[in-house]
């Protein structure tokens, strides 16, 4: 009889041993795969995410954002406001580089598609990765237009109008808030080096 409890107790023991292993190698395995994507930045991992789908873009919280990005900034990309024309950072921004989105980090545009189109807005004939651009019809100021998002970040850009110059004859009308302009010398040294062959006479 004590021979049966023993072996019992044994098989028991041996079976709460196997859990407890499992959930440790379970455990373990979890810390491994989410410390890369809690140690990259933002723009490492959006640019990843528009280079891979597999991979996915963790958009911040908002409390994040709000200390992250100035009241303009979280005013234009979170709650679809616009900047005022003219009186913003990039309308008449004439250096050689690109624009990514302000909260990801995601290559939108390039400053070779940039235009002056007398409206106080920085525009492009075409977006320079069309993959991390998304178009929706929006109708909030009484008539119908085409909001212009980004892909992994979700902000909001600015807009695109069928009234822009050849070869494309769009027009999008985005606003400096809503991006950061990274210049054609600092494209290798910020991870975007893969974009200075545009640059390359």
């Amino acid at each position: 009889m004590m021979k049966k409890i023993f072996a019992m107790a044994l098989v028991i023991g041996l079976l709460m041993l196997d859990v407890f292993m499992l959930q440790a190698c379970s455990k373990s395995s979890d810390q491994v795969a989410v410390k890369p994507a809690a140690e990259a930045s933002a723009a490492t991992v959006a640019k990843d995410a528009a280079q891979d789908p597999r991979r996915t873009y963790v958009k911040p919280s908002k409390e994040e954002l709000k200390k992250k990005l100035t009241p303009i900034q979280y005013k234009v990309t979170q709650e679809e406001g616009t900047e005022p024309p003219f009186r913003n950072e990039y309308d008449t921004n004439k250096k050689d580089g690109i624009y990514v989105d302000i909260v990801s980090g995601e290559a939108l545009y390039s400053s070779l598609d940039k235009y002056d189109s007398g409206t106080g807005w920085p525009s492009f004939t075409k977006p320079m990765e069309p993959a991390n651009i998304i178009e929706k019809e929006d109708k909030s100021l009484f008539h119908t237009r085409t909001e212009v998002r980004s892909k992994h970040a979700d902000s909001h850009l600015g807009h695109v109008f069928p009234d822009g110059p050849k070869p494309t004859g769009l027009r999008y009308c985005m606003n400096s808030a809503a991006l950061r302009f990274i210049p054609k010398e600092d494209l290798e040294k910020e991870g975007y080096g893969q974009y200075l062959k545009l640059f390359q006479k």
